[in-house]
């Protein structure tokens, strides 16, 4: 009987371990397949932006590098025709690139302000081995304004990303920052990587958290080098000294809308809300776009 207990006991551990594996390989090894995901249905208007995105950026833009902790990290540098001192770290989401943040940053150049547009780790051009969900990348971002101020001098500068870069920059936000940092802008982040995998793991697999997280957050520590549980964003924004900027879509299925009012209650900074009807994950801007752009100007406006 208890031979027949240990076996059992063994067998789930072993099958909490494959599946705790699969759920990290799945969300955090940038070289495992996506399309559980993701659809990779192949859209040609979709693919078109992206080239003309491609196109812009290499026209418009200076390639730049810097390195974290033997990481080599890369961006693009957009400076705007008319001298200014503002820049603005724009970020990307998950599986993504810094290009996806050429419609972002021709608006913020019609504002007037010059547009870093770093690539996270594993991303784009940046080294890495696992992908960090906003908290690691968040001591990237810390280098990337080191980077800007060391090269700029007395500038002021704008935290800006969507997705998995509203994370970034949220969880930036309660990191000691210097006084040239004013504000952070989030469009449709998460709460924290372990809510949001909680969610995932539900939505994708009618799974609970337990036991598959708790074995994925282990095996994350172990080689990855973080907890899925401190990776937080409602932590850091409630340590944010700077006034922060929530916007999201109604819409959102994949960062589910309601965490939009948990992240707002949280912060204990100066704080705004956008929600924009009707737009899904990262649409935002493109469902409101007049809206959506008043707002963030006059956001700026009022906390430079």
């Amino acid at each position: 009987m208890i031979l027949a207990l240990i076996f059992v006991i063994l067998i789930s551990i072993v099958m909490g371990f494959i599946a705790g594996n699969f759920l990290f390989n799945l969300a955090l090894n940038p070289k495992s397949s996506k399309s559980i995901i993701f659809k990779n249905d192949y859209d040609e208007e979709i693919e078109n932006k992206k080239e003309e995105n491609r196109k812009w950026i290499e026209e418009n833009s200076k390639e730049v590098y810097i390195e974290n902790k033997k990481i080599k990290l890369h961006g693009y540098e957009v400076i705007n025709k008319k001298e200014s001192n503002i820049w603005i770290i724009a970020v990307h989401g998950y599986i993504d690139s810094a290009v996806s943040m050429v419609p972002s940053c021709k608006q913020f150049n019609r504002l007037g302000y010059n547009v870093l547009m770093p690539n996270l780790r594993t991303h784009g051009k940046s080294e890495g081995k696992y992908i960090g969900m906003g908290w690691l990348d968040r001591i990237d971002i810390l280098k990337w304004i080191e980077y800007l101020i060391n090269k700029y001098g007395n500038i002021k500068i704008i935290l800006y990303g969507i997705s998995m870069g509203a994370a970034t920059v949220m969880m930036t936000s309660g990191e000691k920052l210097p006084e040239n940092v004013k504000m952070v802008i989030e469009d449709c982040g998460y709460t924290s990587v372990w809510e949001e995998f909680t969610y995932e793991l539900k939505t994708l697999f009618h799974m609970p958290q337990f036991p598959t997280l708790y074995y994925a957050n282990l095996i994350t520590i172990l080689r990855a080098g973080y907890s899925l549980r401190k990776a937080s964003c409602i932590k850091q924004i409630k340590k944010s000294k700077i006034p922060i900027l929530f916007i999201h879509g109604d819409k959102d299925k994949f960062v589910p809308f309601y965490m939009l009012d948990k992240l707002y209650e949280a912060a204990t900074c100066k704080k705004e809300k956008l929600v924009i009807k009707n737009a899904e994950h990262a649409e935002a801007q493109e469902i409101d776009k007049e809206k959506y752009w008043k707002t963030v100007k006059k956001f700026i406006k009022n906390n430079l």
